[in-house]
């Protein structure tokens, strides 16, 4: 994510909207004593943490992906075949989460 937005959205006042979702009670369960461990003031705020996380890694794949669809794109005008392909994007699939999980744990030890 940019410096840019990642600064828009640190802003304290920023609009905001209840959204109300309906979740089973060993998961709300099992939210609470992540929460504690981890030192959350609430399971709300545990909640928006994941998702603001997930967003962010999905943000990062789709800023990314254009980039990738036109290298596809042209590997196969190229004539590369569609099984070598595959086999590259899950060599690249994994390599990617292995460097973000990296990063993320690196971060973790920071904090």
């Amino acid at each position: 994510m940019k410096i840019v937005d990642l600064k828009k959205r640190l802003r304290p006042n920023r609009r905001s909207e209840t959204v109300s979702i309906a979740i089973p009670d060993d998961i709300l369960t099992d939210l609470d004593r992540v929460r504690a461990h981890l030192g959350f003031s609430s399971i709300e705020a545990l909640i928006r943490a994941y998702v603001g996380q997930g967003l962010r890694a999905d943000l990062e794949r789709l800023e990314a992906a254009p980039n990738l669809t036109v290298l596809i794109d042209t590997l196969r005008r190229h004539g590369v075949d569609e099984k070598v392909i595959a086999v590259a994007m899950r060599e690249a699939e994994m390599a990617s989460t292995l460097t973000r999980t990296a990063r993320q744990s690196k971060k973790a030890r920071r904090d």
